[in-house]
């Protein structure tokens, strides 16, 4: 008998998806995560948004903040 392959469900998440969704798993708000890493709200808004890049640079602010590797946001795929 043959069985049919299960098929693996890819779902794509950009860089300002895994930003929110990081932070939103540790409770932690918009504000808050601004006073950690002294990014200003309104551009951590529009990083989860994907209106600005990330860059180098917050990207080390923002994986110390949320505890996490730099690649885990970078990469979310």
């Amino acid at each position: 008998m043959h069985k049919e392959p299960i098929a693996e469900r890819q779902v794509d998440v950009s860089v300002g998806e895994s930003v929110r969704i990081i932070r939103e798993l540790q409770d932690m708000s918009q504000n808050e995560l601004a006073r950690l890493t002294g990014i200003p709200q309104s551009t951590i808004s529009a990083i989860e948004n994907n209106r600005v890049n990330l860059g180098v640079e917050r990207t080390k602010q923002l994986a110390v903040a949320l505890k996490c590797h730099p690649p885990v946001l970078v990469f979310p795929g």
